[in-house]
């Protein structure tokens, strides 16, 4: 059992998509093919179309991490989509605020510091599976599986975390 770190918008932040939500809305086509579609409009970016309450959520939740009895601290780097070093990723923490998966609130260098410090000489992947070798029976190669490790941070193979 561990507890899942994410990142959320600042109060500002959430003002001002708030504004462009109520904007959409005052301009919504409310024919009976909008209806159809759900209210979906056109993304000129690419051939999807969005809600406007898609767009009001989007990125809202961004997961940063977790952090488990006896393990290192786990970063989910998302794919280097939000940051890909320490020092990006503090900036991008560091510009909005954190929340636990119970909904308690930390100011970012309550976070920073916590998940710096959360057990550093606990388990990782990479110590796990170097003490428990690939069973030659199941054929599977574990090495991918491995976390990396990025300025001394551990961050998982994986983006998706329970």
């Amino acid at each position: 059992m561990g507890t899942n770190y994410y990142r959320i918008p600042t109060e500002e932040e959430m003002i001002a998509r708030k504004e462009r939500l109520a904007q959409r809305i005052a301009n919504l086509d409310i024919s009976p093919q909008a209806i159809n579609q759900g209210f979906s409009i056109d993304n000129p970016d690419n051939w999807d179309r969005y809600s406007p309450w898609d767009k009001f959520t989007d990125e809202t939740l961004i997961h940063l991490g977790k952090r488990s009895g006896g393990w290192k601290f786990c970063w989910n780097f998302h794919n280097d989509k939000y940051y890909s070093n320490k020092t990006s990723l503090e900036t991008f923490v560091k510009s909005g605020q954190v929340v636990d998966e119970y909904g308690t609130v930390l100011t970012p260098e309550e976070f920073l510091q916590m998940a710096y410090e959360w057990c550093p000489a606990g388990w990782d992947t990479k110590t796990y599976y170097v003490e428990h070798p690939t069973d030659q029976v199941h054929y599977i190669d574990y090495s991918k599986h491995h976390d990396r490790y990025v300025d001394g941070l551990r961050i998982s193979s994986s983006t998706e975390f329970s």
